[in-house]
């Protein structure tokens, strides 16, 4: 039991913390309790699954943070990466990915390697010996997260997430709405025409504003409501549009409703005042998500207030969205530089639960976990990649450079890089972005090479 590494939750972050470890001759468990003890937010018994969004965000790896930690994830063998690669949906500058073929081709190719198996057994503490990755995410189970505070004398720290509703495009009205990706981003034309786009002018939105402001919003679920309702810790960069839209009647318009770089296909010549848009969410282009419209409102409420939307009058809803809670630990605190608990070094944490927040970043925590963990097993080291890169700008901020005191999930991003000696200021961002990056690229390429 000793050689073998068990991980602790079958998402992002332990398929991948699998994968790594295994590639590097370490036998693994992957220890997920779906779909016998399921959740609230999972449909299926799949690793991976996506529960949120089908989209990895940015694939820019020149001039973007998180599309760096893509390049990163491909140039470490990532099994994440590698098949969201093979189930791409267009989605412009986006790496956005066909989720059900997704988590199953995860399932499958973890299944078929000779040094993985899977047990369907729920793990409700903390064990004392062995090797261990937490990998359990936003849902970790009760029983689990009590343990998690009993071991470290601290109280797990949440906030309240949410989900974005799920349309089905049959029922989009295409003679109102139009396809394009915004400033027409994307090298071949169904990228370029990957978002269904559904323009609202000032007397629309503001209708849309006061109904969604008035909508009734759903009671949280068992065990999640907050002790201070009027203090809910939503995560900012999650929030849903009714959060947003009481922060001030433009919110919305300058957030996920913003019109720039779009032009009306049906009205050239009038400039929408807001818009919606719709992202791809299979490979069949039967579903969209409604991008950034994460909400908590009641079922009949979402449906009533998304139906003013031009273009979604008949809508029809293959989900609609949901809110719960996302538990994660406060890393700076508890973790060492390896993503060991102090108190408990046989354990390592990775994903969601370590405060990084998106499929991207979990599944890069894990990548890291996964290695290191082996590492350990087979006597020998590994540091964590330079704080220059991106995934060692995670792992430091997580571990230490983050302020213990007001912790809270975090995406990637170049204000968690060291400075770069870079001129220009606003109007060289672009070349300044694009040095973060060649300044990263060469780093983690030495950390991999230095792996052999």
């Amino acid at each position: 039991m000793g050689e073998t590494l068990h991980i602790i939750g079958g998402g992002m972050a332990g398929s991948e913390a699998a994968w790594q470890a295994a590639n590097m001759g370490v036998s693994v468990v992957i220890h997920e309790m779906r779909p016998k003890t399921g959740t609230f937010a999972h449909r299926t018994g799949h690793l991976a699954e996506m529960v949120c969004s089908n989209s990895f965000r940015s694939d820019d790896h020149e001039r973007n943070a998180v599309g760096l930690l893509h390049w990163e994830m491909r140039q470490a063998g990532g099994l994440i990466i590698d098949t969201a690669d093979s189930h791409r949906l267009p989605a412009g500058s986006a790496l956005a990915v066909d989720r059900d073929p997704f988590a199953e081709s995860v399932t499958a190719r973890l299944l078929a390697h000779p040094l993985v198996s899977v047990t369907g057994d729920e793990v409700t503490g903390l064990p004392s010996s062995g090797h261990w990755i937490v990998a359990t995410g936003p849902l970790t189970s009760p029983p689990l997260a009590a343990a998690i505070r009993a071991a470290t004398g601290a109280d797990a720290l949440a906030f309240f997430d949410a989900i974005a509703p799920i349309v089905y495009a049959e029922s989009v009205d295409m003679s109102v709405a139009w396809r394009q990706s915004r400033y027409d981003k994307g090298e071949t034309e169904e990228e370029r025409t990957a978002y269904v786009n559904c323009p609202l002018d000032r007397e629309r939105y503001e209708a849309f504003l006061d109904a969604l402001l008035a909508a009734e919003t759903a009671a949280f679920h068992s065990g999640e409501e907050s002790s201070a309702p009027d203090a809910t810790p939503y995560f900012d960069g999650c929030l849903p549009i009714e959060v947003m839209a009481e922060r001030g009647r433009d919110t919305l318009r300058f957030g996920p409703m913003k019109p720039v770089g779009l032009t009306n296909a049906h009205r050239p010549e009038t400039k929408p005042y807001a818009v919606v848009q719709l992202r791809r969410d299979n490979a069949l282009g039967t579903l969209y998500n409604i991008v950034g419209f994460q909400t908590k409102m009641k079922y009949g409420a979402q449906t009533d207030v998304l139906r003013m939307i031009p273009g979604l009058e008949a809508a029809r809803f293959a989900r609609l969205g949901g809110m719960h809670r996302n538990t994660f630990i406060n890393s700076p605190t508890l973790l060492d530089g390896a993503m060991r608990l102090k108190a408990r070094p046989n354990i390592r944490f990775a994903g969601q639960i370590t405060g990084v927040e998106g499929y991207v970043e979990s599944a890069a925590m894990g990548l890291l976990a996964g290695r290191m963990a082996a590492a350990e097993i087979l006597g020998r080291g590994i540091p964590p990649p330079p704080p220059d890169t991106a995934m060692g700008a995670l792992v430091t901020h997580i571990t230490g450079g983050a302020e213990a005191k007001t912790f809270q999930p975090m995406n990637v991003n170049f204000g968690l890089f060291p400075p770069i000696d870079a001129k220009g200021g606003r109007r060289g961002r672009k070349d300044r972005y694009k040095a973060y990056t060649d300044r990263a690229k060469s780093a983690f390429s030495q950390w991999v090479a230095e792996q052999g």
